[in-house]
């Protein structure tokens, strides 16, 4: 699986660069192109879910155990996380982003029957993974409603509800934007609230907050580091990346609204890894000072999460959905809700029972990107080296836009 891994990631920087150079000023304008902060926000809140929230109190102390594993000795624990989560990673989604929205409607490989199936497999593998991650993850941050390491059925309640909330609200994309802003929006004032709480008074002051976001530094200084595994838990998450990578630059670029490419780049790795560090600066600050986080606080956490959680999975549910033509308005508004739930349900639970793993979807992705570039070279070639700019349907709408706006 190392190996596997590896070829998919030196493939992946490879593509990316490709991509830079050939088409770096090409104005991308996806299907239903909007304006460039909810676009940004529909990428960031998709990107993302709970475990941005709730992973980094519970791993900050195993970076930084180097007796347990010295091969973090490189950089400080909060580096290590922020290269966990941000800026390359974010290089996946551009990728797909740029491909779905420019160069798939000429090449349509995921129109291929076989491929359409395997990419839906995939996506609704991933949706229940994240409904997952909140399961076993609501314990350590509720433990007032268990023992702390159990998942009782309270916690079970909690994640059936998030489920049926994404299922009603995926029906519908006016409620995935609203979601996304308000995600976005609630996000902000989390970091902000904490931020205050922690960099204020008695507790610290803003330089403390400069002096611990410079540390994120170290993971510029060593980004070599990140470009392969570095051990098994890092397989874990890249595993992870890869398997959202296609359905997010599927779901995201219908939304770009005329980015140049080097934009769409930029947009892609600099606005969410912003967040990202600043968000996880805050974190490693309570951390390394041992401040207590209020019942209150927490609680805003776990709401924050489920928001996120709720947001990403409707973005995801719309989209399989879509490419399966069972949508509401193709099957009726009842059997969809009650179609979706039990799936997302039962998935869920074939994780929690170890029947399933996220590294044998990203496994599957990195197939799929194999896969296409083999199908591009024997059959597409020719209509990938003559693109210019996106689709001209697209253009046209866009430019209708425009002018009414």
């Amino acid at each position: 699986m190392t190996l596997w891994l590896s070829a998919g990631l030196l493939f992946t920087f490879a593509a990316i660069l490709f991509v830079l150079i050939k088409w770096w000023n090409l104005e991308c304008i996806g299907v239903t192109p909007v304006r460039t902060l909810t676009f940004i926000a529909i990428l960031f809140t998709s990107g993302l879910d709970v475990g941005l929230i709730m992973f980094p109190l519970t791993e900050f102390a195993g970076y930084a155990d180097l007796s347990e594993s010295p091969e973090y000795a490189f950089a400080n624990p909060l580096a290590i996380e922020f290269g966990f989560w941000a800026f390359l990673i974010w290089g996946f989604y551009f990728l797909t982003c740029f491909y779905f929205c420019v160069v798939e409607p000429r090449v349509k490989f995921f129109e291929i029957p076989v491929v359409k199936i395997v990419n839906n497999v995939v996506i609704i593998g991933t949706c229940a993974f994240t409904a997952f991650l909140l399961l076993i993850n609501l314990p350590w941050y509720l433990p007032e409603l268990g023992d702390g390491e159990s998942v009782r059925p309270v916690f079970y309640l909690i994640v059936v509800l998030a489920i049926a909330a994404a299922v009603y609200s995926s029906s519908k994309l006016r409620f995935v934007r609203i979601l996304s802003l308000s995600s976005s929006l609630l996000f902000i004032a989390l970091i902000a609230v904490m931020g205050v709480f922690a960099f204020s008074g008695d507790t610290g002051s803003p330089g403390d907050f400069v002096a611990t976001a410079a540390k994120i530094s170290d993971y510029f200084g060593n980004l070599h580091h990140f470009m392969l595994p570095i051990n098994d838990y890092h397989e874990f998450y890249l595993f992870w990346w890869f398997s959202w990578s296609i359905m997010i630059g599927q779901f995201t670029a219908r939304f770009v609204g005329g980015l140049k490419t080097w934009q769409l780049f930029l947009a892609m790795l600099v606005f969410p890894s912003t967040a990202i560090g600043t968000w996880f600066s805050v974190l490693y600050y309570y951390h390394a000072e041992g401040l207590n986080i209020s019942s209150m606080i927490n609680l805003a956490m776990i709401s924050v999460g489920i928001l996120m959680v709720i947001n990403s999975l409707d973005s995801l549910i719309r989209l399989y959905t879509e490419n399966l033509q069972l949508t509401a308005r193709h099957i009726g508004k009842s059997r969809y809700v009650i179609g979706n739930f039990v799936a997302m349900c039962s998935l869920t639970l074939l994780f929690q029972l170890d029947f399933l793993r996220i590294q044998w979807v990203g496994a599957l992705v990195i197939a799929l990107y194999f896969c296409c570039f083999v199908y591009i070279l024997a059959k597409r070639r020719a209509e990938v080296a003559a693109i210019q700019g996106s689709p001209k349907e697209n253009t046209l709408d866009y430019s209708k836009i425009e002018l009414a706006s």
